[in-house]
């Protein structure tokens, strides 16, 4: 799910233009949060591939893959 650089173009437009003194429409805000989601989804979808695909080299020369960790318990 990549996003395209028309997407991005887009996501920055509407940035832009939420900054001036008439805003976003209704339909436009709509637009920004679903591009942004997108946006969102794509690049913790390009993150999580990298973290998977590492690999750690300890001195000894052993290598490991990361692995995820648990969620903290929260107090």
């Amino acid at each position: 799910m990549a996003i395209t650089d028309t997407e991005i173009k887009r996501i920055n437009e509407l940035a832009r233009k939420s900054r001036t003194p008439e805003g976003l429409t209704e339909e436009e805000k709509a637009e920004q949060a679903a591009l942004r989601a997108a946006y969102v989804a794509a690049f913790r979808e390009s993150l999580k591939s990298a973290l998977d695909s590492t690999v750690i080299q300890e001195p000894d020369g052993t290598r490991h893959r990361l692995t995820q960790k648990e969620d903290p318990v929260v107090h």
